[in-house]
């Protein structure tokens, strides 16, 4: 039974555009099952087949989200974790891991100086001596080297995470091949299935958002955070050349899909979009 489920879930995920859309098509084979005098059963195992595929999807698209996630809280906190902390902390191989993380703590320090030295001058200080501001500098100091040694040791931990969660995504791919075509048929008809409307403004939100005017702003945030994230050097022109080319990229790959695909699965849809557009 599952196999020919699977059967119609891939003639249905793999089911081939030509010249007249779907739409039609469909409506037609709608027709011709009404009149159909067993179009009841049909409809029945249909609707099976629907639930069916629509459990399996959501069960599979939990498991790809949850279990690389555990894979990584696990692989950072427990596996990786002690092994690193004992390395970085003990044995002291030094504190920051790229220049990025040095220009930040010098310029926080500066802060933390020019902080101490005003509350001296305006009296907030109850001991404003030589020896005290040097004190409380050197407390805050310590403290920094603290946050930016475990902000260091986190970024290994995140690369060997990372990667022990990449492994898990691979595992699961390879083995659930079967539901991966089930995930896709789903997808699939859940897009395809909205409405004109909806589909030019999913396509509007996500183009703005990704290549829109103010896009650059979010990609620089969004590639600073990865680079902490892994201890990579901030680098500007890195992250300037990045905004400049992967949205043109991204906005080029848009614009084919929807000439390549949505433009046959729906010619109704890709003009709603561009009345919404303009």
């Amino acid at each position: 039974m599952k196999n020919w489920r699977l059967q119609k879930i891939n003639q249905s995920a793999f089911e081939k555009t030509g010249a007249i859309p779907r739409s039609i098509t469909r409506t037609f084979e709608k027709f011709k099952k009404e009149l159909d005098p067993n179009s009841e059963a049909e409809l029945i195992e249909q609707f099976k087949v629907s639930r069916y595929q629509t459990v399996v999807s959501i069960k599979y698209l939990i498991l790809l989200i949850a279990a690389p996630v555990i894979v990584n809280q696990i692989a950072k906190n427990f596996i990786f974790g002690p092994f690193i902390n004992y390395f970085w902390n003990i044995k002291q191989p030094g504190i920051f891991l790229n220049p990025s993380q040095e220009e930040r703590a010098f310029a926080e320090l500066q802060r933390i100086e020019e902080k101490i030295h005003f509350e001296s001058l305006i009296g907030q200080t109850k001991d404003f001596s030589n020896e005290n501001i040097e004190q409380q500098i050197k407390k805050r100091a310590i403290e920094l080297a603290e946050s930016y040694s475990e902000e260091s040791a986190n970024a290994i931990k995140n690369i060997l995470a990372d990667i022990s969660s990449v492994i898990a995504i691979a595992i699961l791919m390879i083995l659930g091949r079967r539901q991966i075509t089930i995930l896709k048929s789903f997808l699939d008809e859940l897009v395809y299935g909205l409405s004109d409307t909806a589909k030019a403004f999913l396509i509007i939100l996500f183009t703005d958002i990704f290549v829109g005017f103010h896009s650059p702003h979010g990609w620089e945030v969004i590639i600073e955070a990865i680079l902490r994230h892994f201890g990579l050097p901030e680098n500007r022109d890195f992250i300037f050349l990045f905004i400049a080319t992967f949205p043109v990229l991204l906005d080029t790959v848009f614009k084919y899909w929807i000439f390549r695909y949505l433009n046959r699965v729906s010619p109704s849809a890709v003009a709603t979009y561009r009345n919404m557009n303009e």
